[in-house]
């Protein structure tokens, strides 16, 4: 009896120990597969935020090409500015000249004008006086020279 209660005994112990074995490799076959299935999860996480970091640095490119390009442009415009103001100083330079010159060309009209009309006054005193033209001319240009710029004191 007693070998019987041994055997028993052993049988059981072997039995439990072949149920603890069969629940260690399922509990074993489950944190792998946990383990896996975190991995996997996490995974996909870095493949997609992988993803992400690519399409932003190429975007990150571009956005600085794209800077580069505006740098350059805005530099063109800005020289393109600076010949057009440049170009416009020109032609109020040009356009002040112009005037300058009309103004003194005016000047030059109306003292050729008084010139002219004194020497013909002159010439029909002296005609009906008989008086020699030359001493009435210069009181002509002296005339003239008077009309235009007042503040000559010539006689």
């Amino acid at each position: 009896m007693l070998t019987s209660m041994v055997k028993e005994h052993h049988k059981e112990q072997v039995k439990r120990k072949q149920e603890q074995e069969v629940r260690r490799k399922e509990a074993i076959e489950a944190s792998n597969e946990l383990t896996h299935s975190l991995v996997e999860h996490l995974n996909v996480g870095v493949a997609q935020t992988y993803l992400n970091q690519k399409r932003l640095d190429a975007e990150a490119k571009q956005l600085h090409v794209g800077a580069t390009n505006f740098a350059k442009q805005t530099h063109q415009w800005l020289q393109l500015i600076d010949n057009f103001s440049g170009a416009l100083k020109e032609l109020g330079d040009v356009e002040n000249w112009a005037r300058s010159i009309e103004s003194d060309m005016m000047v030059i009209q109306q003292t050729l004008e008084v010139a002219y009309k004194a020497s013909r006054a002159s010439q029909a005193t002296g005609a009906t006086a008989g008086v020699g033209s030359e001493p009435s001319t210069s009181a002509a240009a002296a005339t003239a020279t008077a009309a235009i710029n007042p503040s000559s004191k010539e006689t």
